[in-house]
């Protein structure tokens, strides 16, 4: 009974918004403090951004064990990845490697977590499990894009490769540079060039413009907006099953103090009543 009231404690603590809200700080500050361990700066000054780095690892401990021990289900809070990817960050933050062989290892870790901010907010978990899921949809088109632009880069290295080798000296650059025109980076000076040799291979630019950017282009933020409408869908279904299932949770326990008290009135009148 104790260890459902300390759970029910840590449960509350952590659903609390200005809990979230400050964890939040700690890994935005976490971030300003990986930072500007990349200035030079004078030895007490850098000693005492050791001591805030160690500080915020031990507040991301705490933080961790809050999460843990308020779980209803501790026995699968590490099945779930990003759980599993907190733990990671924080024992291996834990250990100090700073002045061994594997002290880069130690700084990369503790630029990852800043992405602890994608574990923390849940409408960040949504972006990033909406493209995720969109990545097998997005397959075949980056494939059919490939395609385009290899044909098209096979093509520009044939007609323009002795206008300039730079830009069409074989297929690999010429896809650099139809990547370039694509992304619309000074894409007429590369045009321009190679009309003053032929005319019309202003088709050549717009025709690959067209296919890329302005149809495969809309079709990856179709599929990724149409994924992530989804998996809003199923955000906001599940919240409601969370709550239905804590409302029916809640009259349960009602039911069960009711019928307590009825019992205790009960044995209160037979104490009552003379034999």
């Amino acid at each position: 009974m104790q260890i459902d009231k300390i759970q029910t404690q840590f449960q509350t603590l952590r659903n609390n918004k200005l809990f979230e809200s400050t964890v939040i700080a700690v890994i935005l500050f976490s971030a300003l403090v990986i930072g500007a361990k990349t200035y030079d700066m004078p030895p007490t000054l850098l000693s005492l951004v050791g001591v805030l780095d160690v500080a915020i690892t031990l507040f991301f401990l705490v933080e961790l064990s809050i999460r843990f021990i308020g779980d209803t289900n501790r026995k699968a809070f590490f099945r779930k990845g990003w759980n599993l990817f907190d733990t990671l960050i924080v024992v291996i933050s834990l250990i100090p490697i700073e002045d061994s062989e594997m002290a880069l290892v130690g700084r990369l870790i503790r630029i990852f977590r800043v992405l602890r901010m994608v574990s923390v907010v849940p409408e960040l978990r949504v972006l990033l499990n909406s493209l995720l899921k969109a990545l097998p949809q997005l397959g075949y088109v980056i494939l059919l894009m490939f395609i385009i632009f290899y044909i098209y880069a096979a093509v520009g290295a044939t007609f323009f490769m002795q206008i300039n080798p730079d830009l069409w000296g074989d297929i690999s650059i010429a896809m650099l540079t139809l990547f370039r025109v694509m992304t619309f980076e000074d894409w007429t000076d590369v045009m321009y060039e190679t009309m003053a040799v032929y005319p019309f291979s202003w088709i050549f630019y717009l025709s690959f413009i067209f296919l890329t950017t302005f149809a495969f282009l809309n079709m990856v933020i179709g599929i990724v907006v149409n994924v992530m409408e989804n998996e809003h869908a199923d955000a906001k279904a599940a919240q409601a099953e969370a709550e239905g299932q804590l409302t029916l949770d809640d009259l349960s326990n009602q039911i069960s103090e009711l019928k307590e008290l009825v019992q205790a009135q009960q044995q209160q009148l037979q104490n009552k009543t003379p034999d």
